[in-house]
């Protein structure tokens, strides 16, 4: 009998996963005593418990049970723990950034303990009573660790400097942390780039993504391929488990473009790059735009002509084609309230303050009239062609010139209807200002642009399916907005304003967008 009210039991409990830093036996039992469950308690958030069963792992509710044995937690001195593993990048100083920030916004302090070269904690207390509410742990390495950590049920949370690779979502599933593709898996904390950096000595002052594919696959080895002195060209790169040099290959080296070239200069950290690339006259590096020291970063440009820096407005926009979002990938598991307060906060704009402070982009929108958009501008009236092409970047300059373009913009995955994981997060961002009411009373227009390639009038309509398919998916987001305090409109200008050249694919990727326009 008491296995059938067990069974009966456990079907009312939630799934998840948990960390084992309480793994001991454990029985919960109601507080008539009818029915009970045993198993290794794997986790406490202050509300509900997370167990090992004969059932599999159970999430109970602790309001219904009374705990009994020795891992059962105390009740009335509760601590929240929570264990993030990653990223150098984001865990070296932007996230004990934002555990700060997010302290002293909630009216708490926050110790840092030092336990070796990869790990700190951070002791959150209530000053008012000298009480330990918070115990968040970091394992600070690299994104490929970070991912091992979380599967190896030793992280609550990922930092990533990268996506998500199929293999890691795959294990993940399997583990049972649920879909990290999903949209509540994952979100970009920040943005940073990958900036190509030279010495300050260096003559060199553009290359083309092209000339940087050969450089990294070791093709072209001599500066004076480039227009530079003759002296053989010095790769420098980040350890090769580094999300940051992953991302390189990613970018530059896939779809097999070619392997990456053997003699490699690696580093351990974003300062030991920046620092090499300075000092090496021959030296070429893919530096952290949120760490490029004393070097010298070089514009991408475009046989056309067409000039990207990484500016953070580029980066901001993803105008900047090597811009390198920051996540967070969180399993399907229930954290304790502190820890959710905190990942609020990261999105909140206070965080946005503590994120520009670290030396990273934020993501608050930002407005831009027509008026400085200049080389923007300069470029559409470059490539205006005939009669019709200059017919139509008049329309565009008599709509859009009453208005201000948001920062917020979106993009597509190559070859696909699903947008980018940047702009994934654009959207969750944009629905949640609309919810807040941050722009009732306005017109915003989502307005599509497309590459060169193709006849003018398909390339129009499919710019405007493309601002179609963000207008609504940020309507689906946005559940409690109200829709009659703000009008939301679509427009489409074909290949009327390109950002880059179309004789390169990733050229073609970054003039395919949906901008937000506001007035």
């Amino acid at each position: 009998m008491r296995y059938i009210c067990a069974a009966v039991f456990a079907a009312l409990f939630l799934w998840g996963g948990g960390s084992p830093a309480l793994a001991q036996d454990v029985t919960l039992r109601s507080p008539d005593g009818a029915i009970e469950l045993t198993g290794t308690l794997l986790g406490f958030d202050g509300d509900f418990y997370r167990v090992a069963t004969q059932y599999g792992e159970l999430t109970v509710d602790g309001s219904g049970v009374l705990c009994e044995g020795p891992g059962c937690p105390s009740l009335t001195n509760y601590v929240a723990e929570l264990t993030i593993s990653g990223s150098d990048s984001a865990g070296a100083i932007l996230m004990p950034a934002l555990v700060g920030g997010f302290a002293l916004r909630n009216n708490l302090t926050a110790q840092r303990e030092t336990q070796d070269a990869e790990r700190f904690t951070y002791l959150l207390r209530d000053p008012a009573t000298d009480t330990l509410v918070g115990r968040f742990s970091f394992r600070v390495t690299n994104t490929d660790e970070g991912f091992a950590d979380l599967l190896a049920d030793e992280a609550d949370i990922v930092m990533a400097v990268r996506e998500i690779r199929p293999s890691e979502v795959r294990l993940a599933r399997d583990a049972g942390l649920g879909n990290l593709l999903g949209d509540n898996r994952s979100r970009v904390l920040a943005l940073d780039a990958l900036v190509p950096v030279v010495a300050a000595g260096n003559p060199i002052e553009s290359l083309t993504l092209d000339d940087l594919t050969r450089v990294v696959d070791g093709t072209l080895r001599n500066w004076r391929d480039l227009g530079g002195p003759d002296a053989p060209v010095v790769l420098h790169l980040r350890n090769a488990r580094s999300g940051l040099s992953q991302g390189v290959e990613d970018r530059l080296l896939h779809s097999g473009r070619g392997d990456l070239r053997d003699d490699v200069m690696r580093h351990t950290s974003n300062a030991a790059l920046a620092k090499a690339v300075s000092d090496d006259p021959f030296g070429i590096g893919f530096a952290s735009f949120s760490e490029l020291g004393n070097s010298k970063p070089l514009i991408l440009t475009g046989q056309c002509g067409f000039d990207l820096r990484s500016t953070r407005r580029n980066i901001k926009t993803e105008d900047y084609p090597l811009t390198a979002p920051m996540f967070l990938y969180i399993p399907a598991r229930r954290l304790p309230k502190l820890a959710r307060d905190f990942l609020s906060f990261t999105r909140s704009g206070p965080a946005q303050i503590v994120i520009r402070r670290a030396g990273f982009v934020d993501q608050s929108p930002e407005v831009v009239p027509l008026d400085l958009q200049g080389d923007r501008l300069t470029n559409a009236i470059r490539t205006a062609d005939g009669i019709s092409g200059l017919t139509e970047l008049k329309r565009m300059v008599n709509v859009l010139g009453p208005m201000r373009r948001l920062t917020t913009s979106f993009r597509f995955e190559t070859g696909s209807a699903r947008l980018d994981a940047q702009s994934r997060s654009n959207v969750q961002q944009l629905a949640r200002a609309l919810e807040d009411g941050v722009y009732d009373a306005h017109r915003i227009v989502f307005v599509g642009f497309s590459d060169g390639e193709g006849p003018a009038d398909a390339n129009l309509e499919i710019a405007r399916k493309r601002a179609d398919t963000v207008r609504t998916a940020v309507q689906i987001a946005a559940e409690t907005a109200d829709f009659d305090a703000v009008n939301l409109n679509i427009e489409a200008f074909g290949e009327a304003m390109p950002m880059a050249c179309d004789d390169t694919d990733w050229g073609r990727q970054v003039n395919r967008r949906v901008e937000v326009w506001l007035r």
